[in-house]
């Protein structure tokens, strides 16, 4: 919330902000400052959907960049190949480096380019950029990013289920039949609370990558 947004709430007498635009700037739950109004405010887990894009190229770039830059805690690209990441996000590798030496947690799961689940996404896909070229491309590029900190393991367990998380906000895309993730619908979340769908997607990353096999030592 901007400084300039909140001079026109308290000097234009017409200008009225949202309950829920204050509850976010002050940075609790629009009931908890107008009790009476919980029947209005969304207070279920679907309030932690920020955004939805029916192509995952549709998200602007800047959302990505914005996510990446902000994250200070954790940046986990669950995606099977990540491969866009490398062709839309400038300077990425060293954005990455400089937040692992900053302390923050960086880590790749990418899908086996040997596996035969990645085979048989390949002839799904009939494409010549094929599924284990795309994961090459980011194992090589993981393997060009100066200093430690950065950690990739490789599972197939995320074929159908793109997982980007940065801190407490989240882009998932499910992958749908046989096409490409760019063309896969996209979920932004933002964390409100336990248990919420934030947390759903969270754990299943985190299974992923306790069983997954590592490619890269982290830190």
């Amino acid at each position: 919330m901007s400084s300039k947004t909140v001079d026109r709430w308290i000097t234009d007498p017409v200008r009225v902000p949202h309950p829920q635009d204050v509850a976010e700037a002050l940075g609790v739950d629009a009931d908890v400052l107008w009790p009476k109004i919980r029947s209005a405010v969304k207070t279920g887990p679907d309030r932690e959907i920020v955004a939805t894009y029916p192509y995952r190229n549709a998200c602007p770039a800047a959302v990505w960049s914005r996510l990446l830059d902000d994250a200070t805690r954790e940046i986990t690209y669950a995606g099977y190949t990540n491969y866009f990441i490398w062709q839309e996000q400038p300077r990425v590798g060293e954005r990455l480096a400089a937040k692992a030496a900053a302390g923050c947690a960086v880590r790749f799961l990418v899908g086996d380019p040997e596996s035969e689940v990645t085979r048989r996404r390949e002839k799904i896909e009939a494409v010549p950029l094929t599924v284990s070229t795309r994961i090459q491309i980011t194992l090589d590029a993981l393997s060009r990013i100066e200093g430690d900190g950065v950690g990739a393991r490789l599972s197939d367990g995320h074929i159908a289920l793109s997982v980007f998380r940065f801190d407490d906000e989240m882009l998932v895309t499910p992958h749908l039949a046989n096409l490409l993730g760019h063309d896969s619908p996209l979920l932004h979340l933002r964390r409100r609370g336990d248990g919420g769908l934030f947390d759903r997607f969270a754990e299943h990353v985190e299974a992923l990558w306790t069983e997954a096999r590592p490619v890269l030592a982290t830190g």
